[in-house]
């Protein structure tokens, strides 16, 4: 559990220290190094558009990433009938009555707390994720990876035109790397040079590993299911994909998708004010 709680601490700050890097190299390194052709016009220079692309996949990652940790899945223990002497963790174990739960409901022991369609506990934000910020986790991860790639492409670019060296053939991101420490113990490659080189390889990994979470955690919200549901063996009610959907991301999808909006109210909520 000491380690877990300690994980709790230094993956956000891993993600914004990362997150950090990329925003400098981008801003100060990749985009200025694009002013260079002189055959664009000023408005669309490869360098504008760019940096309008980067700072819009930016904008929306970190926005979301702030909704996930501000919309916490609301504590649904204080509400619930748990019995005399009854502990939150061993009536969520099943050593009560499932008359006196609430469906789809979890007890968390780094947060402390029940939640609502508990899905698990993202390390990175410090938090659970449950009905309240799942679309926001969602979107996270989609621009998480969309950044990544876009800074994984904009360093090819960088790395090609500064290494004079060109990335046509498949091969060529493959062996870059052990060619990199070899030039770069020989002193024939720049530190900074290697920094950049590395963080093409980091950027690769996060960008797939969102990617991949992304896809799945979309296949589990079609089929009405989390993830905790799935790891416990746990039958839920076959719904129609549309009603699924419509639960995580609500009517007003597409807005959701273009800027980092709150998700929509659950249906604990909606119940709770009848």
């Amino acid at each position: 559990m000491l380690v877990l709680r300690l994980l709790n601490v230094v993956a956000p700050a891993y993600f914004l220290c990362i997150s950090l890097v990329t925003f400098v190299l981008q801003i100060f390194v990749f985009i200025p190094s694009m002013f260079r052709d002189p055959s664009a016009t000023p408005l669309f220079s490869p360098a504008l558009l760019h940096g309008a692309l980067f700072l819009f996949l930016s904008a929306n990652a970190l926005g979301n990433y702030v909704l996930v940790i501000q919309s916490s899945p609301e504590d649904l223990g204080k509400d619930l009938n748990l019995g005399k002497g009854a502990e939150v963790a061993d009536w969520l174990d099943g050593s009560r009555s499932p008359g006196s739960a609430l469906p789809s409901t979890h007890f968390c022991r780094l947060c402390a707390r029940v939640t609502q369609r508990h899905d698990h506990h993202c390390f990175f934000t410090g938090n659970c994720i449950g009905s309240r910020n799942m679309r926001n986790f969602i979107m996270f991860c989609l621009y998480t990876s969309l950044a990544c790639l876009d800074s994984l492409v904009a360093g090819m670019v960088y790395i090609s035109a500064t290494l004079s060296m060109s990335f046509a053939d498949p091969l060529a991101f493959l062996t870059l790397l052990p060619h990199s420490i070899s030039q770069f113990f020989s002193g024939a490659l720049l530190s900074s040079e290697m920094f950049v080189i590395l963080m093409l390889y980091l950027w690769l990994g996060i960008g797939l590993a969102c990617a991949g979470f992304c896809c799945h955690q979309m296949l589990l919200i079609l089929r009405g299911q989390t993830r905790y549901q799935v790891r416990k063996g746990m039958v839920v009610r076959a719904r129609p994909w549309r009603e699924n959907l419509q639960e995580v991301f609500g009517k007003k999808w597409l807005l959701g998708l273009l800027i980092p909006v709150l998700n929509v109210e659950t249906n604990y909520h909606r119940q709770k004010e009848k």
